[in-house]
């Protein structure tokens, strides 16, 4: 990889945690507590997961130029990675699969504001 590639690489990433840092802490003002962030298993990585008494909620952040774009960066596929990374990180909590749970996107545009998606996608 070039510096160049390197450079945006390094920027797309910091920007990508920066905008997972707002959502964050909209979602504790609200009175979410944050479990995890980033969490990584075996089918891949979720960028929040938040609790809610009893609940989680699954929080996929997505950051562009506008909500429409960062919505549109959502694929089947990657709904189907989380879906499938959160069933994994249900098999340490107590309730298991029987857990109640959400999954939310939030996008995040170029000038920081945010718009949260509640129950975006569902697994099935």
């Amino acid at each position: 990889m070039t510096r160049i590639g390197q450079h945006r690489g390094q920027m797309a990433y910091e920007a990508g945690a920066a905008a997972e840092c707002r959502i964050a802490q909209d979602y504790a003002r609200r009175g979410y507590a944050v479990a995890r962030r980033r969490w990584r298993g075996k089918g891949g990585e979720i960028d929040l997961i938040l609790r809610d008494g009893d609940d989680l909620i699954f929080v996929e952040v997505k950051k562009s130029r506008d909500f429409h774009r960062a919505a549109e960066n959502l694929t089947a596929r990657q709904m189907q990675r989380i879906c499938n990374a959160a069933e994994e990180f249900l098999a340490d909590e107590p309730s298991g699969s029987l857990t109640n749970v959400r999954f939310d996107v939030a996008l995040v545009d170029q000038h920081g504001q945010t718009q949260i998606i509640e129950n975006a996608f569902g697994h099935g």
